[in-house]
């Protein structure tokens, strides 16, 4: 295992294209650290310059103390996994599994005792005989992380290894890959466009934007503490809200209405106009089903709502509201880079299962003012953004 030092690493292409932007990033030996960001971001290309398939236009890649800039991928010890597996359909699993040791021309034994233990490990016993075309799309995949496995490498890389599965079995996957990565204890850097992947699997998420580093942190830290418009856009599902408002005299005035600034960190931030309030769905409530010290200590207000909708285990209302257009322009612009969901001017709020708020109804609705981000919608800073919080 080793760690991986990432010193303000640049990708210029002869076109003059720059993919990656003076990126700095330090992996910790036995980490499992999550590029994730829209496509296009570089987050594909910091992962083949890190194994030695891009060359690095400037900058320092340091691998266990070591700089691997000059040298070929074989001599960097990695074991990647691709998105489109990369077996050899002529070959066996086991032989698929053993290919990098008869490369290294390990004797029999040895290659036998290593692929039937990575084999039990990947519940792939039974199918060593079998060829790529007979297995599932989940069976191929962990193929390809026991020839990765099977190495001893120093690190592992995945290049968006489950995005050619169907969601159930995404689901499942991400579980076997987080727990193999607990057991192996190995250095790990994944790559994904799936925020939900990088919000289950990563020890930390580093967010890539144009080939800028945007944010790096926990899942806990990227969802609570958003550093700009574009990480609180992208991570989150639904995705926050973007509200305009304007800040004055103790007082936020929204389309929803008049608040009271309650919060510290709303107050340090001044007044302003105008600003972009960031809202999480959660953040609110069918104000009829809490009791009245609940509401007391939040902002009410009634609105309507366009449109219901009741996933099993989830209810989220949709509630319009009207906003200047340079606003409505700024989120068409977010919409384009997070390349994900549209981001309208409308409200997406997490309802209660108990709640009986319809389609085309007008609604009693709460709001939590204090957990409520503002984000200068000029340059996308978040204003009440705090460094040093504190997360369990």
């Amino acid at each position: 295992m080793a760690a991986i030092s990432m010193r303000n690493i640049v990708k210029r292409y002869d076109d003059g294209y720059q993919a990656v932007r003076d990126v700095s990033l330090d992996i910790a030996d036995g980490e499992f650290v999550i590029l994730v960001g829209p496509s296009g971001c570089g987050k594909s290309t910091l992962l083949r310059m890190i194994v030695g398939l891009e060359d690095i236009t400037s900058g320092e890649m340091v691998i266990g103390e070591q700089r691997v800039n000059d040298k070929a991928p074989r001599d960097r010890n990695l074991s990647m996994v691709f998105q489109n597996y990369a077996l050899y359909p002529h070959l066996t699993v086991f032989e698929n599994i053993a290919f990098p040791l008869r490369l290294k021309k390990v004797r029999d034994d040895e290659v036998k005792a290593k692929v039937t233990e990575v084999a039990a490990v990947l519940e792939l016993t039974e199918n060593l005989d079998r060829k790529p075309a007979n297995l599932s799309g989940g069976q191929r995949q962990r193929v390809a992380m026991g020839r990765a496995i099977v190495r001893d490498a120093d690190a592992f890389l995945f290049d968006e290894p489950l995005s050619n599965l169907d969601a159930k079995l995404r689901g499942q996957m991400r579980t076997e890959i987080a727990r193999l990565q607990r057991r192996l204890g190995t250095t790990t850097v994944y790559v994904t466009h799936d925020q939900t992947e990088a919000m289950t699997l990563g020890d930390r998420i580093a967010v890539l934007r144009k080939g800028e580093l945007q944010q790096v942190g926990t899942a806990h830290q990227l969802y609570e503490e958003p550093v700009n418009l574009f990480v609180a856009g992208f991570i989150g599902s639904p995705p926050m809200n973007f509200v305009p408002g304007r800040i004055s005299g103790g007082r936020v005035e929204t389309p929803l209405g008049t608040m009271r600034v309650t919060s510290d960190r709303v107050r340090r931030v001044g007044d302003r106009d105008p600003v972009l309030l960031g809202l999480r769905p959660e953040f609110f409530a069918d104000a009829t089903l809490l009791a009245p010290f609940e509401r007391g200590r939040g902002f009410n207000f009634t609105a309507h709502v366009d449109v219901t909708e009741w996933l099993g285990s989830q209810l989220y209302a949709y509630v319009p509201y009207e906003a200047p257009r340079e606003i409505t322009e700024r989120l068409r612009t977010l919409q384009r880079e997070l390349d994900s969901e549209q981001m309208r001017t409308q409200l997406v709020i997490a309802l209660s299962l108990d709640s009986r708020i319809r389609s085309d109804s007008e609604a009693s609705l709460w709001l939590d003012p204090d957990r409520m981000h503002v984000f200068d919608p000029a340059t996308g800073a978040n204003l009440t953004y705090d460094p040093d919080r504190a997360f369990d």
